[in-house]
């Protein structure tokens, strides 16, 4: 399965909702809603500063995650970003793709 680290800030109106339903509620929604997509939620931390909460999960597929992302966007209490992670292993098969690629301006 794929997995992504989502990075994410609430809105004043979505921080009062958790003050009314604590933040340990709030994870065990986030949990839920992957759960309900064939996901899982692997961690999911507050945070301050630049983010409110961070999570790392692991979705079915790219489209999954991207649903679940316009969701959550389209709400306009949150602001996330995710980017999908990669193993080392991942990694090292990418490293043997051979792809011709050409710097703009070069020959």
């Amino acid at each position: 399965m794929p997995k992504f680290l989502g990075l994410g800030s609430y809105t004043a109106e979505a921080w009062q909702g958790i003050k009314n339903e604590t933040a340990s509620h709030r994870r065990e929604f986030v949990a839920h809603l992957l759960t309900s997509v064939g996901g899982r939620l692997e961690a999911f931390y507050f945070a301050f500063g630049e983010h409110d909460f961070v999570f790392i999960a692991d979705f079915p597929d790219n489209v999954t995650a991207a649903g679940v992302a316009i969701s959550v966007a389209a709400s306009g209490t949150i602001k996330s970003h995710m980017t999908p992670l990669l193993t080392p292993e991942e990694i090292d098969v990418a490293l043997k793709k051979e792809v011709h690629f050409r710097p703009p301006g070069a020959r």
